[in-house]
């Protein structure tokens, strides 16, 4: 018998096209096989990290152990803290004690959930956006998602906080209390970046309201030349003068590692705590006093300066030492990691301007503007069937045509505005995408 808890969690999972099937083409095993554009995967560059692992990381005894000695465990946190200094170019400099490490992406969503918030309040997002979060934030810690009712274009504008309070007062008059705001930056699915303007007044929104701000990074190092005059270059919230926009400690950054280099995952918040010490000079007066770094196979990186919480998340979530020892070879190797991230954005840049080339000459519309990311918000509304029939129903009518014809895009994901809209995951091997987009 199941938990009131469990038989919720059981019955979120059971929605209709919860989960996407999984891709079973193959050129010459299975031709006919389904081609899947719904897992943001970069595919192209996993030969060359696997490669790189095989030829490169060398096991220890530290990396079958429990725990790493005080020499090995130091250098982890000192190379992410390099890199993430590098990508995300902080306005106050990232120390390697402001590092601490966890398993992955969705365990940092859900610690993020589970101390900023009680069961049954909420966070904050706009429209459309990633639609796993109900997951990451629910599952575990019960914590609701609460849709700001933004058009996909306006939710880049500065004006679109006007839509956040809109949203904001709806949930308290019903009793739901807001948290947070979730801000996915590069964003997905659009795989746009947001105006600075536009930062600014979303961190004035939350500072004026309390509330907490989660900015979802994990695209950064996945920002390419997609050659469209409207693209807007990525800006880390860490990059702002935070101190004058809003209380720096209600200010979390989630990395992502994993995204570019298929192994890592996400950085940064603070988790509250009190008594609390003194955050280090280095950061104090404009700093997020805490690092997430999660890793999928490697580890995830957090950093919290109350140290009976960052106790209980490495209980509950730390990374093993075999994943601790790939993810500290590959950032220590700051030549390959440079190579690395080259090549997956060229390989990204040129997956995105085949796939929009082949949109526009199919006369197929999308949200132009894209450069980070895996992915393309598609416009498949004139493709809906049986007009008069609930959106839902019609969107998961089109998913199943798709799937009949060997392709497959998540229908209803991402929590458009509009019915019709799909994200289209262009992060496949270019053989593989040419034969997706024609059939």
């Amino acid at each position: 018998m199941l938990s009131s808890r469990g038989l919720q969690n059981v019955q979120e999972l059971d929605l209709p096209w919860r989960f996407s099937p999984t891709q079973s083409y193959d050129a010459e095993t299975n031709p006919t096989g389904l081609i899947s554009f719904g897992m943001a995967e970069n595919k192209p560059m996993r030969a060359e990290m696997a490669k790189y692992i095989n030829e490169k990381v060398v096991f220890s005894q530290d990396s079958v152990s429990y725990r790493s000695s005080a020499s090995t465990a130091a250098r982890l946190p000192a190379a992410a803290a390099a890199h993430l200094n590098r990508i995300l170019s902080p306005h106050a400099s990232i120390e390697p004690e402001h590092v601490f490490v966890a398993d992955s992406p969705t365990s940092l969503g859900n610690m993020l959930g589970f101390n900023l918030a009680e069961r049954d309040e909420a966070i904050l997002v706009n429209r459309p956006v990633y639609g796993r979060f109900e997951l990451d934030y629910g599952v575990e810690a019960g914590i609701k998602i609460v849709y700001a009712d933004t058009a996909t274009e306006e939710a880049f504008s500065p004006g679109s906080v006007l839509k956040y309070e809109e949203a904001l007062a709806a949930a308290e008059s019903q009793g739901t209390k807001i948290r947070a705001v979730l801000l996915v930056n590069p964003h997905n699915p659009v795989g746009r970046c947001y105006p600075v303007k536009t930062l600014e007044e979303i961190a004035r929104f939350c500072n004026k309201h309390r509330l907490h701000l989660i900015s979802d990074e994990v695209y950064a190092s996945c920002v390419f030349d997609s050659g469209d005059p409207n693209a807007t270059p990525f800006t880390s919230i860490l990059s702002l003068d935070l101190a004058r926009l809003i209380d720096p400690s209600l200010v979390h950054v989630l990395y992502g590692f994993s995204k570019a280099r298929l192994l890592l995952g996400r950085p940064t918040p603070r988790i509250p705590g009190n008594p609390e010490p003194a955050a280090p000079a280095s950061v104090q007066g404009n700093s997020v006093r805490f690092i997430y770094f999660s890793l999928a196979l490697i580890p995830g990186l957090y950093h919290s300066t109350h140290p009976k919480l960052s106790w209980l998340c490495r209980r509950l979530h730390g990374a093993s030492q075999a994943a601790v020892t790939i993810g500290t070879a590959i950032l220590e190797d700051e030549a390959f990691v440079k190579s690395f991230t080259a090549k997956s954005q060229q390989s990204l840049a040129a997956g995105y301007r085949h796939t929009t080339s082949t949109l526009n000459e199919a006369g197929i519309n999308y949200i132009n503007g894209g450069n980070a990311g895996f992915f393309i918000y598609i416009d498949l509304s004139p493709y809906l069937p049986n007009p008069g029939a609930p959106t839902r129903e019609r969107e998961f009518a089109l998913a199943q045509n798709l799937v009949d014809a060997g392709v497959f895009l998540h229908p209803g994901e991402e929590h458009s505005k509009d019915a019709g809209w799909f994200r289209l995951v262009f992060s496949q091997e270019e053989a593989v995408l040419r034969e997706g987009l024609r059939r």
